[in-house]
């Protein structure tokens, strides 16, 4: 099943049937058994016909995103180990990296708080101060307050990745500013965890054609779901939940960066398709 986050309101999509949710949004999903529970609310939620239910996720979509904050997972895949030490080699910093992939305790990083959140057809943002600006598709888990996996969706850990490169210590600049996150479209929640075999795959197109391409499975991932939301939740409370990006394996090719006006497509099976622009932000003038 799938919830979907609206200005009008919260739509349930279960078996093909559209439901309208009446509930506020953080204390719908932060629960145990949220598959459960939603299964038992639809026999008493209000009915939406499939046109009604279309028009709202075509016209009024937003991020599936209230109070919770997004952090995210570096390195939890081998390529992405290897991009990392390409791009910091020249300020020492490959090691680093390299060290991280095989150490018991994973990178977690703070990403966006939810104001900062773009979602389903929205902009994305890339700094005008970073010559090298790319998307990060990564699966992205929801975890309720109490530690506990409850759905997932797609996430887009946009990078600048010549500030990165430069020096390891920048790395809150190349990855925290405004609409440098991206969520949607729906909260995935099935009854058991999602399938290893589950492809993420990544479209980015410029003027109308395709100028990257790529697709991978989740199981190349290093790290286990359970292992980052674990340490992410030793020393720290999530009143709402929080959501969690875990990391990615597609990388374009050195050279590549994003332009203004640049889309975004990323796929996950089962969840669905976020798709954002690239724009730099409108409110910098400099």
């Amino acid at each position: 099943m799938k919830l979907y986050k609206t200005n009008t309101g919260i739509i349930l999509n279960l078996g093909g049937l559209f439901y309208m949710l009446n509930q506020d949004w953080d204390l719908l999903i932060n629960r145990n058994h949220l598959h459960d529970y939603l299964q038992k609310i639809s026999h008493q939620a209000h009915p939406l016909s499939m046109d009604d239910a279309y028009k709202l996720l075509e016209d009024e979509i937003i991020a599936p995103v209230g109070q919770q904050e997004v952090w995210a997972a570096g390195v939890t895949y081998l390529r992405s180990r290897n991009a990392r030490m390409e791009e910091s080699q020249e300020s020492g910093g490959a090691s680093l990296y390299d060290r991280i992939y095989g150490a018991e305790r994973p990178e977690l990083f703070f990403k966006s708080l939810p104001h900062r959140v773009a979602g389903q057809k929205q902009d994305v943002y890339i700094r005008k101060d970073s010559t090298w600006n790319v998307p990060e598709p990564e699966l992205t888990l929801f975890i309720n307050s109490e530690g506990e996996i409850q759905a997932y969706t797609v996430g887009n850990d946009m990078s600048s990745r010549s500030i990165e490169g430069e020096n390891a210590l920048y790395l809150p600049q190349a990855k925290i500013y405004e609409r440098s996150a991206a969520l949607g479209p729906c909260l995935y929640i099935p009854k058991t965890p999602i399938d290893s075999s589950t492809i993420i795959r990544m479209v980015i197109k410029r003027d109308g054609r395709i100028i990257y391409e790529d697709s991978i499975s989740i199981d190349r991932m290093k790290r286990q779901f359970t292992e980052l939301s674990a340490y992410l939740y030793r020393e720290c409370d999530f009143n709402y939940g929080c959501y969690l990006m875990t990391g990615t394996c597609l990388v374009p090719p050195d050279g590549f960066t994003l332009q203004e006006e640049d889309f975004i497509e990323i796929t996950i099976d089962a969840i669905g398709t976020l798709l954002n622009r690239v724009r730099f932000n409108p409110s910098k003038k400099n």
